[in-house]
């Protein structure tokens, strides 16, 4: 089965046995823990899906917001090569973060009833 370029490798194909409990697994470890708490969200994995793109996406947001402001809130409590430090992980964090958004995406979309073709 096609599954395309940024699919969770942790996920099944859409269509084989267990995919969507692969799913929810995954799903449940791109969110805060209490999240497991919530049988509803494994029940109705579309509902986890739409909660975690959420949750992601103000992820994506707040590492953003932290980057931009890390240099100015912390030079008069952090050395200036902690400072350094702390602006590398955000550096790898964001990218680490969008990608994440764009696996839910897909995860999202095959769990709506989507079905990935090919590109030539």
């Amino acid at each position: 089965m096609y599954v395309p370029p940024g699919w969770p490798a942790e996920v099944r194909p859409p269509g084989s046995p267990d995919w969507k409990g692969s799913a929810v697994s995954w799903l449940l470890d791109a969110v805060p823990p209490d999240y497991r708490a919530y049988g509803v969200l494994r029940r109705h994995p579309l509902a986890l899906a739409r909660m975690a793109r959420q949750q992601v996406a103000a992820s994506i947001q707040a590492a953003r917001e932290g980057y931009r402001g890390a240099a100015v809130d912390l030079k008069e409590h952090l050395p200036p090569h902690a400072i350094e430090a702390v602006l590398d992980a955000y550096r790898q964090e964001g990218p680490r973060l969008v990608r994440l958004a764009e696996s839910v995406a897909l995860v999202e979309r095959a769990l709506r009833g989507e079905h990935f073709l090919p590109r030539l």
